[in-house]
């Protein structure tokens, strides 16, 4: 079997020139006013990272780094006279689980360690962290937040009662657990009455297929699982998407407010799906070529294998045997060491709830193209800004540049996204926020001044 070997590049990394950030025109706010700020959304907004969230992550959300920008901006419309309310954890060691950190990882059946992502060792649950309205600045602002980013919740969820109990990342904070995150988001706008929001919502109505190998209703139908709760790994019913998504548009704007719609990213391109090629099944001997050419001799469509790389022994979502072919995706989670020398992909078929077929994958890209469309629509209907972020973040996949320092997509080294694959690192995050301000500057005229992304972490090398 191959081995996923973890390649720290640290003179990559750690050799960089020295951030310099000059500021040659002064801050404005253009057609906007960013005195009060509100930022909708997900796990994204939320400052998630590394398969978890914690303080550290909440403090280097964008939101986080679109409001420091916003300060930056004297006068009425800019946010030198404001403050940013989030709901706070009370450690770095990860909610409700431990976050994953870069550690030594054994491997039995070859007998040798590589450097791969861990659960925190020392993990230890702060008991208030579990309590509503425990943060540590609940007291502010009477009680209003700024950042409602909640890890996992969808669109298609606004509309479901007592959903804020139903979800531990809601439950710290909402107002009235018993309501709908519609009824949430009502309250907090008409409470803030923000001048300006972003909303970032979509990709989870989406991701729950993708993570769970397509496992679900990928034809944008699926039916409710129960009364108007829909599977997390079926993607949401489109016809459903738009009325809510419209719905939460028109919440953020009741008050008056501007603000920037983000759409959802090529959730395919992210690590989590293509650290494992399909062809990660490295075969060194003849003798072996032979014997898998033998065992599956039946499958139809397969490949002769061959010393060299050859593709993965898979189940489509119907649970039938085949050959996986090029551009078919294996997720970051396949259980490649949990049973050591299984000769998963060769000898036993990866399960279908690790691979994304070509069937799966036109699925995914026809929802969040039928999405995207659907948002740039809305932006043009209430006159918002429209980031976007799925063409932004196929140049971060490639690579980008700022200020001498590389990043891409490449899992662990490449400085943007975090252990789990999916999420962003400080850095990520930071880059995130400039390409917001820099759709936001073009659209009301403003001169809002980029943040500095190198001043933050990556990924934390042991």
């Amino acid at each position: 079997m191959r081995k996923l070997y973890i390649i720290c590049g640290l003179t990559l990394l750690f050799a960089a020139c020295k951030p310099s950030v000059h500021i040659s025109i002064p801050p404005t706010a253009g057609r906007a006013n960013f005195s009060n700020y509100l930022a909708i959304g997900n796990s994204l907004t939320s400052g998630y990272s590394d398969n978890s969230l914690t303080v550290s992550g909440q403090l280097n959300s964008y939101p986080e780094r679109l409001f420091e920008q916003f300060q930056l901006i004297p006068g009425i419309n800019g946010g030198s006279k404001s403050y940013f309310v989030q709901p706070l954890l009370h450690s770095d060691n990860g909610y409700p689980g431990p976050k994953k950190v870069l550690g030594s990882v054994y491997n039995i059946c070859n007998a040798d360690s590589t450097l791969g992502p861990i659960d925190y060792p020392n993990f230890v649950q702060d008991a208030q962290d579990a309590v509503r309205n425990t943060w540590p600045n609940a007291n502010y602002n009477n009680g209003q937040i700024n950042n409602i980013g909640v890890p996992g919740i969808r669109i298609i969820d606004y509309p479901v009662a007592g959903y804020g109990g139903m979800n531990p990342y809601s439950a710290r904070f909402y107002h009235n657990v018993a309501g709908t995150p519609f009824d949430e988001l009502n309250y907090r706008v008409n409470n803030l009455h923000p001048s300006f929001f972003t909303l970032w919502l979509g990709a989870n109505d989406v991701l729950g297929y993708a993570t769970n190998g397509g496992k679900g209703d990928g034809t944008g139908y699926a039916a409710p699982a129960v009364g108007n709760v829909y599977n997390n790994y079926d993607i949401t019913p489109f016809q459903l998407f738009y009325k809510y998504y419209d719905s939460a548009v028109r919440v953020a704007t009741s008050t008056g407010a501007t603000g920037a719609l983000i759409n959802i990213p090529d959730i395919t391109s992210l690590p989590f799906f293509t650290v494992i090629p399909s062809n990660g099944l490295i075969i060194t001997r003849q003798s072996l070529a032979d014997s898998l050419n033998q065992y599956w001799i039946s499958v139809p469509n397969k490949r002769a294998f061959q010393v060299g790389a050859n593709q993965y022994m898979v189940k489509d979502h119907n649970n039938n045997i085949k050959q996986s072919i090029p551009g078919e995706l294996i997720l970051l989670t396949v259980p490649m060491g949990a049973s050591p020398c299984s000769n998963m992909g060769s000898f036993t078929p990866i399960d279908n709830i690790y691979v994304l077929t070509t069937e799966e994958l036109q699925m995914i890209h026809t929802a969040i193209t039928n999405f995207n469309n659907f948002i740039y629509t809305e932006s043009r209907l209430y006159n918002l800004a429209y980031v976007d972020m799925n063409q932004y973040l196929k140049t971060v996949y490639t690579g980008v540049e700022y200020n001498g320092i590389s990043y891409n997509a490449s899992y662990v080294t490449g400085g943007a996204f975090s252990l789990d694959g999916v999420h962003l690192t400080q850095r990520g995050y930071a880059l995130v926020a400039n390409q917001i301000i820099t759709t936001i500057d073009s659209f009301y005229k403003a001169t809002i001044p980029l943040v500095d992304v190198n001043k933050y972490q990556g990924v934390l090398f042991p």
